[in-house]
């Protein structure tokens, strides 16, 4: 507290604290953020002072565990009754005037601002994800108190945000409550020194408490959905077995299990996290794909919020301890990244270490689930070979299994292996599709079909989504007004998929788009529909890929994706063959095509024989 007294006083303390901030997260603070500091933290130490907490420690804009949320302060020491260390989480605010929305209590509105959470429920639950992933806490908050600081404003400005539940990790304080505020303060800390709090909360290991563990076993492992069959079980059973050995011998296993679309890949994650935690484990599911690890953490963790935080990303390993974890399950591991530095990582982390390694490193069993064949990026090298090649490198050994036994498509495997060979994914050149009982496949000659089409199976309760190829720019969604029209064929318009995360109109956030009922009328891309699935669906084919005379044509010319359209010719005729394979097998009870190339439309009709939904 003195040192950032000193600072403050010699106007040193943003300047530190910006440099600071460069040095760890690898980019500059926004210009709200700096005004922030000079706002708020003059107002927080002269209360610290008053309160008599000159000894305590403070740490700003802590990082939170496994994520890349910062709690604005941690002000560490120790509870003035009974001796142990006592952390105060605390948001500040500049707000003046905000109010509650009808029909939600967790939402708000700010003036001039928009929508936020409540302050409340924000640092509620800052507390609660600290005490889930701080090993030293134990799971618990009883050391743990939060409190929203609105120092700018009056009870009145805020008047009707009172009425949101507050408790010892969610107090609210404002401007006129200073006095409160001091007293809260030394409810909770005492006047020695916080040093070594402040060190035991830094130090700890990160893993996620027992429990959360038993909350995930029951919202997990007991769903009835996950009856794993046949090469489901075997892949299920060899996880379990290496993490008996490992948990016995010390030892470390990685282990590859890969399948088609559909396979039930999803399913032995999602089991082995529910068994995992059933025992008391530390496991963590990890993807490369916010729409699937939102997805996920909605369905899983319906009941139980907390469950989500055992969702997250490949990039959240970049520093991790090694064997942290028992096991880590990479779910969708085609989509693992050449490194996971990005533009927000810090400098010291900008290491240039293969994402692969950083995954194996970070449990004794990493589990990886993948189909080669949905490789979409140029940068993506989630291989059975690059993972093999690491795991070598790491003096680890590794196993591989295949699951062969049952597809998304409605269970045709014969569905599979002709969008394979459609695509010259696999020997033998495009064949005819020659029909199967429990999968539909047409060919149709406007999108407006297809949607007329899709309309009437929605009508009998089934779900359909219809995707397209990357060819067209992607507009930005205006306040007050509906998506933009942005694919346009012909007479017939419609919109991409919202690219926000939150519901713009009618339309579910990308992440949801493809699970969400109001997700039909947009369409969606690679990207918000690999790792879904929906009983019906349609493809349409851009310029992007088409078909002359007796081969495909990759055009990087027709893409929008900027990041694909960059790759040597080679790599994106590969990632536009895997998009499109991704897109054509989604579907689990049929699927409609169309080309928007008329060459290309005539020889995708010369492939049917007469076959309709």
């Amino acid at each position: 507290m003195a040192g950032v007294r000193s600072q403050l006083t010699a106007a040193k303390l943003v300047p530190a604290l910006t440099e600071q901030f460069v040095y760890e997260f690898g980019y500059h603070p926004s210009g709200g953020e700096v005004r922030s500091w000079e706002r708020s933290l003059g107002v927080l130490v002269a209360d610290l002072e008053d309160a008599g907490l000159d000894k305590a420690e403070v740490l700003i804009e802590y990082r939170l565990p496994l994520t890349s949320k910062r709690a604005d302060v941690v002000v560490c020491g120790h509870h003035p009754k009974t001796g142990e260390p006592s952390y105060v989480v605390i948001e500040l605010k500049q707000w003046t005037r905000a109010g509650a929305l009808e029909g939600t209590e967790a939402v708000v509105h700010l003036d001039g601002v928009g929508e936020r959470l409540h302050p409340v429920e924000q640092v509620s639950r800052y507390c609660t994800h600290i005490a889930d992933f701080i090993s030293a806490l134990g799971g618990s908050t009883e050391n743990l108190a939060g409190a929203a600081y609105l120092h700018n404003a009056t009870d009145d400005d805020v008047r009707t945000l009172w009425d949101h539940p507050q408790s010892q990790t969610g107090r609210m304080f404002t401007a006129q409550r200073r006095g409160e505020f001091v007293a809260f303060l030394r409810s909770r800390l005492s006047e020695n020194s916080g040093a070594d709090a402040a060190d035991q909360l830094l130090n700890s290991a990160i893993r996620p408490s027992k429990q959360l563990m038993a909350l995930a076993a029951d919202e997990v492992q007991r769903r009835e959905q996950f009856v794993l069959l046949d090469e489901q079980k075997v892949a299920f059973d060899l996880v379990m077995r290496a993490v008996q050995k490992a948990s016995r011998a010390t030892t470390k296993e990685v282990v590859v299990i890969v399948g088609g679309p559909g396979s039930g890949k999803s399913v032995i994650a999602l089991s082995l996290l529910g068994e995992l935690s059933r025992q008391g484990r530390t496991a963590v599911h990890a993807t490369g794909s916010s729409a699937f690890t939102k997805t996920l953490r909605k369905v899983a963790g319906a009941r139980a919020p907390r469950v989500q935080k055992l969702f997250t990303y490949y990039n959240n390993f970049i520093n991790s301890e090694p064997n942290d974890l028992e096991v880590l399950i990479c779910d969708e591991a085609h989509r693992i990244r050449e490194t996971s530095t990005n533009r927000f990582t810090r400098a010291i982390d900008r290491t240039g270490r293969p994402q692969v390694e950083e995954l194996i490193d970070a449990a004794r069993v990493p589990v990886f689930l993948l189909d080669e064949d949905q490789v979409v990026k140029p940068t993506e090298r989630g291989s059975v070979a690059e993972i093999e090649q690491a795991a070598a490198r790491m003096k680890c050994t590794s196993q591989v299994i295949r699951l062969d036994g049952q597809f998304r498509c409605g269970g045709s495997s014969s569905y599979d292996h002709w969008v394979r060979r459609l695509l010259e994914l696999e020997p033998g050149g495009p064949v005819a599709w020659d029909g199967d009982d429990a999968f539909d496949v047409s060919v149709d000659d406007t999108p407006s079909i297809i949607e007329s089409r899709l309309e009437d199976v929605l009508e009998q309760g089934y779900s359909a989504r219809i995707v397209a190829g990357y060819c067209w720019d992607w507009s930005t969604p205006e306040s007050g007004r509906p998506l933009a029209a942005d694919i346009v064929i012909g007479d017939w318009k419609r919109p991409w998929n919202n690219p926000k995360t939150t519901k713009h109109g009618d339309a579910p956030g990308r992440e949801l788009w493809a699970t969400e009922p109001g997700g039909f009328h947009q369409i969606g891309c690679v990207y918000t529909a690999q790792g879904f699935e929906y009983d019906y669906g349609a493809v349409i084919f851009g310029p992007d890929l088409v078909w002359r005379t007796d081969h495909w044509v990759a055009r990087p010319e027709f893409s929008h994706d900027r990041q694909v359209k960059k790759a040597d010719h080679a790599a994106f005729d590969r990632a536009v063959r895997n998009t499109y394979k991704v897109l054509l097998t989604r579907g689990m009870r049929g699927m409609r095509i169309y080309s928007t190339d008329s060459e290309t439309q005539g020889f995708l009709r010369s492939l049917m024989a007469g076959n309709a939904l």
